[in-house]
C-alpha cells in the first residue's frame, strides 16, 4: 500500500512542480524553444509507450487511414474503434482418450469469435491524458478455449460461463513528465495522444488496463489483430501476468524512457481465484510486481536491436501441485485437486527475455524465452512453465503491397515435473486436463498472410500446427486453418 501512496504522490505533485518551473520542461527566459526531431515514415514504434498497437493500426496519420481518417479532434479528443473477427476450424486427430478439459478430436467448423472496441481519450492538460475503452467480445471458439497451453485464438474468453455484453476494458490516467526540452515527433494513437514526445521522460499510468499493453511487447509478435494469434507467440506463454478472465487488471506503472535505455515497473491486482473474473483489492495479501528493462544497443548500423529482460513476482491465493498430489496419494482427496490446497500470500516468480532485431529488406525478427517456477498453480494467463519462441515478419514491399505482411513463428512450451504428475494423475488446471498424460513438450507453428484491402479493412489467412496439445503425446497433432477480418474506424 505504501508503494501505491508514494507513486500517487509523485503523480499529483510533479505536474504542479513543472508548472512552477522546477522541472526542465518549465518555460524559462534562458531556455531555448524545444527542438522537435522529425522521424521518417513509418514512425519507429519503439519511441511510443509499449502498447499492444502497431503504428499502422489506428494511427492518426498513416498512408492508408481507417474509415474515419482523423481520430484526434481539435488536438484534444480521441475517438476510434476496431472490429476483429476470427474464424477457425480444425481437422480430426488421433485421441485414444479425453478428459473434461480436452480439445475435441472431432472436426469443429463453427468457431467464429469477435471483439469490438471503442477507443476514447481526452487531454486533460499538456502532458496529462485520460483513456477510456469500451469493449464487447463474443462468438464461439474451438473447444471452449480449453485443452492447449498455447491456444490458437487470443480473442476468446477462457471462462465459458462468462456472459456477453459491453464492458469497460480500460480506463486510466497517463501522465508524462518531460526531463528535457528536446522532442521527438510522433503519431498519436489510442493510448497516447501526443504529437511529439520528450526524448527523455518519466511516465506514470494508473487505472484499469492490460499488463501486456505495456510489458513484453515487440513490433513483430504482439498484435493479435494484425499478426500472430497464438497465445504463446503473441505473448510470452510463461508470463503469468496479473489479469482477470478478460485479460485486464487494475495497476500503476512508473517508467523512464530515453534514447538507448528504458525501465518500467508495475504493481497490479491479482484475481481472487485462478482465471477468475474478480480482482483482489487487498494489496497486503495479493498483488503482482513487474519489472522490465529495455536496452537498445547499436550493434548493426541502420538496423534496430531491442533487448528486454523481464521479471515478475505474483502474490495470490495459489495452490501447490505437490500438496495436491500428496493428498491424493494419501487418499485424502478422491482426485488431485489443487483448488483444495490454496494458501493466501503464496509467491510465484518468473523471468522472460524478449529480443527484437531489424534485418535487411525490412525483415523483422523476434525471440522470446520465459520461465516460471512450476510448484504453484498457473493462475492468470495459461498453463506453461517454460517457453521458447522465434518468429519473423516481412512487409509486402517486394511484391508492391506495402501494407501487407507475411509472418511465420515457432514455439515450444513445457511444464514442471510436479505439474506433469498432477495432470497425469487426473488433476485439472483451469485450461488443461485430459484425465491422463503421456508428457511431451507442446510444439506450435503459425504462418499468416495479412492483406490490406481498402481504407481500414484488413483480411488475413493463417495456418497453425499444434503437436502434443496439452503436452500429451497420446493426442494430436492438430491442424488449425483460419481467416481473420479486421476493421479500423
Amino acid at each position: 500500500m505504501r508503494l501505491w501512496v508514494s507513486i500517487s504522490v509523485v503523480f499529483f505533485c510533479l505536474p504542479a512542480l513543472a508548472a512552477k518551473g522546477t522541472l526542465p520542461d518549465a518555460p524559462q527566459a534562458q531556455v531555448p524553444v524545444p527542438q522537435i526531431t522529425p522521424l521518417p515514415y513509418p514512425v519507429n514504434r519503439q519511441s511510443l509507450p509499449h502498447i499492444n498497437q502497431r503504428e499502422a493500426d489506428q494511427s492518426d496519420d498513416q498512408l492508408n487511414p481507417a474509415v474515419f481518417s482523423h481520430h484526434l479532434i481539435a488536438d484534444r479528443i480521441w475517438i476510434s474503434g476496431q472490429a476483429n473477427f476470427i474464424f477457425q476450424a480444425h481437422t480430426p486427430f488421433h485421441s485414444p482418450y479425453a478428459g473434461p478439459n480436452s480439445f475435441q478430436s472431432r472436426v469443429e467448423t463453427t468457431a467464429l469469435s469477435r471483439v469490438l472496441t471503442l477507443y476514447t481519450g481526452v487531454k486533460l492538460a499538456r502532458w496529462t491524458e485520460f483513456i477510456f475503452d469500451a469493449e464487447e467480445a463474443g462468438g464461439k471458439c474451438l473447444s471452449q478455449a480449453l485443452s492447449m497451453a498455447g491456444f490458437v485464438n487470443p480473442d476468446v474468453v477462457r471462462n465459458p460461463s462468462l456472459g456477453q455484453g459491453v464492458y469497460a476494458a480500460r480506463y486510466f490516467i497517463h501522465q508524462t513528465i518531460p526531463l528535457t526540452a528536446d522532442r521527438i515527433e510522433e503519431q498519436p494513437n489510442p493510448f497516447y495522444l501526443q504529437e511529439s514526445i520528450p526524448r527523455h521522460r518519466i511516465e506514470f499510468t494508473m487505472g484499469k488496463m492490460g499488463m501486456v499493453d505495456f510489458f513484453d511487447n515487440n513490433s513483430v509478435g504482439s498484435d493479435s489483430h494484425l499478426q500472430f494469434t497464438n497465445w504463446a507467440i503473441d505473448n510470452n506463454g510463461a508470463y503469468d501476468y496479473a489479469a482477470n478472465t478478460r485479460g485486464y487488471t487494475v495497476a500503476a506503472i512508473l517508467s523512464y524512457a530515453g534514447p538507448d535505455f528504458e525501465a518500467r515497473f508495475g504493481e497490479a491486482l491479482m484475481p481472487t481465484v485462478a482465471n477468475g473474473t474478480d480482482l483482489d483489492a487487498d494489496l497486503r495479501r495479493a498483488r503482482a510486481e513487474n519489472l522490465e528493462l529495455e536496452w537498445k544497443p547499436h550493434w548493426f548500423q541502420g538496423f534496430d536491436t531491442f533487448i528486454r529482460p523481464l521479471a515478475y513476482l505474483n502474490h495470490a491465493n495459489m495452490g501447490d501441485y505437490g500438496q495436491a498430489i500428496a493428498a491424493f496419494e494419501d487418499h485424502v482427496d478422491r482426485v488431485p485437486d489443487i483448488t483444495l490446497h490454496r494458501r493466501q500470500g503464496t509467491l510465484k516468480q518468473g523471468f522472460g527475455l524478449n529480443v527484437e532485431q531489424a534485418l535487411p529488406a525490412n525483415f523483422r525478427a523476434f525471440l522470446r524465452m520465459g520461465w516460471n517456477e512450476g510448484h504453484h498453480e498457473s493462475f492468470a494467463y495459461t498453463e506453461m512453465n517454460d517457453t521458447f519462441a522465434i518468429g519473423a515478419e516481412l512487409p509486402g514491399d517486394a511484391w508492391s503491397r506495402k501494407q501487407d505482411q507475411i509472418g511465420s513463428a515457432f514455439e515450444t512450451g513445457g511444464i514442471s515435473s510436479k505439474h506433469q504428475q498432477y495432470l497425469a494423475l487426473g488433476g485439472l488446471g483451469f485450461i488443461l486436463g485430459d484425465g491422463r498424460l503421456n508428457y511431451g513438450r507442446e510444439v506450435i507453428s503459425e504462418t499468416y498472410y495479412n492483406a490490406h484491402i481498402v481504407s481500414g479493412l484488413y483480411m488475413a489467412v493463417q495456418l497453425s500446427f499444434v503437436n502434443n496439445p496439452g503436452y500429451n503425446r497420446d493426442r494430436g497433432p492438430v491442424i488449425v486453418p483460419g481467416v481473420r477480418a479486421h476493421v479500423d474506424f
